[in-house]
């Protein structure tokens, strides 16, 4: 799939964004392997740690439905700002889980100006599997 379409549907998911607090909207649109992709929105809520990030909505919608194999993520957000839109360390970590190291994220200001980076760009030093299960100490 084309950037470009993956960052379209990012903003289609930034339109559900429920952000009354910060009125910082976010979208991500996460590509899976076999072509599906699932969108999601930031949530926010009044108990702020309650709040959901948009990247996250998506993994979490995408694994609950049973898809293990992700290739790569758009991230749209207006934060006030005329910059790129990063993803959280908690949604870094999120990914991290279910995503390799060369797992594309693609940040994006429009459908025409974007930058992609690789996980491992974003997150070289993750906790992983390897880290929590690691026997010599």
């Amino acid at each position: 799939m084309d950037y470009k379409e993956l960052i379209k549907e990012a903003f289609d998911a930034q339109k559900n964004s429920y952000s009354p607090y910060s009125s910082c909207k976010v979208g991500a649109a996460l590509l899976c392997k076999d072509g599906r992709i699932y969108k999601g929105c930031n949530i926010e809520n009044a108990s702020f740690s309650l709040t959901n990030c948009a990247e996250r909505t998506a993994l979490f919608k995408a694994v609950s439905e049973g898809e293990r194999g992700f290739e790569a993520i758009a991230v749209v957000g207006n934060n006030g700002q005329d910059e790129l839109f990063f993803p959280c360390g908690a949604c870094r970590q999120a990914l991290s889980e279910f995503c390799g190291k060369d797992f594309k994220i693609i940040v994006a200001k429009c459908v025409d100006e974007y930058k992609v980076l690789t996980l491992g760009e974003l997150l070289p030093f993750s906790f992983d599997k390897e880290v929590v299960y690691e026997k010599d100490c």
